[in-house]
């Protein structure tokens, strides 16, 4: 696929709701700077702000000048959140707390970080109730959750949090294996435009953003939680039939690898995973013994490899 026509994929998603959250990055950019964030913000009816990305309050601004600290009124847009519920078969599986943006692609890929499916055709149907914050999942005949696979609620802040491998789901996960050879100074270079991507951040703040990067399809996401934004990476991928493109595909992220993030790169084969922060000790163990080249750290033009340094070059 064309720069061009990841472009107009994303502009037509746009427009029609379907992607609201994902852009085509960083060659082309669907308008500029503020008038980029508003239409971001606004509906397509053109009726205001989404309140589901945000609310507007009336706040008192501190300012302090010369030893005299003074309060102004102004208003202050604070990034919204809902608990997503997410049913299979009917019933409820999990509780996920997220910008209510991209929903379906954030069940999708929940779904397959957990094991539950495989492919996109293990899903019979899917379809999201806004009034309930709800995604209905249906699974094809043969497919199913284990009775002991609890419901759970996971936070914005990565509050599931495995440690190490789910030891019941084992099987899915693999060492990653390919042998191809990613730029050092192409990771730098698109590091720096990752940072600068982040509209939501820059006029509201409380998110998170993630990168994903292949020479033919590119998707950048900003959520609530880190967890959140690689989960709608892979349900976007999923649902567009791109997951053939991730054993030579490179994740770029805004926050801290903990193991929970290690573990969602792993289960989706991507070999490159390149942190702005710090990874935990429990990632960076995952990271050796699954063979994923981590970076962290990396800013401006530097960073530390933690592990797979036989990738770069």
């Amino acid at each position: 696929m064309s720069i061009d026509n990841i472009a107009s994929y994303y502009e037509e998603s746009f427009k029609s709701g379907e992607a609201e959250g994902i852009r085509e990055f960083p060659l082309k950019r669907i308008v500029d700077d503020r008038e980029k964030i508003d239409r971001y913000l606004k509906n397509t009816s053109g009726k205001g702000l989404d309140e589901r990305l945000c609310s507007a309050f009336s706040v008192k601004e501190i300012n302090y000048d010369d030893g005299e600290t003074t309060l102004c009124d102004t208003e202050k847009y604070v990034i919204g959140e809902i608990s997503l519920k997410i049913y299979i078969n009917g019933t409820e599986y999990a509780s996920l707390l997220c910008l209510n943006q991209l929903t379906e692609e954030l069940a999708l890929g929940f779904l397959y970080s957990e094991g539950v499916i495989d492919t996109i055709a293990d899903v019979a149907n899917i379809t999201y109730n806004e009034r309930l914050f709800a995604v209905m999942v249906d699974l094809v005949p043969g497919k199913s959750i284990d009775k002991c696979e609890s419901l759970r609620s996971v936070t914005s802040g990565c509050g599931k949090c495995f440690t190490y491998i789910n030891p019941l789901k084992r099987d899915k996960y693999v060492p990653l294996s390919g042998h191809d050879k990613f730029s050092v100074r192409t990771i730098l270079r698109s590091m720096n435009e990752f940072e600068r991507s982040s509209e939501i951040y820059k006029s509201i703040g409380g998110v998170h953003s993630v990168f994903f990067h292949h020479d033919d399809f590119s998707v950048f996401n900003e959520d609530i939680g880190r967890h959140n934004c690689f989960d709608k990476i892979a349900g976007v991928l999923l649902r567009n039939g791109k997951m053939n493109l991730v054993e030579n595909g490179m994740l770029y992220v805004s926050g801290r690898v903990s193991s929970e993030i290690i573990t969602k790169v792993i289960r989706l084969g991507i070999p490159i995973l390149v942190s702005k922060s710090t990874p935990t000790a429990a990632a960076v163990t995952l990271a050796r013994e699954y063979n994923v080249c981590l970076l962290g750290y990396v800013r401006k033009n530097s960073g530390f490899i933690y592990s797979g340094e036989t990738r770069l070059m």
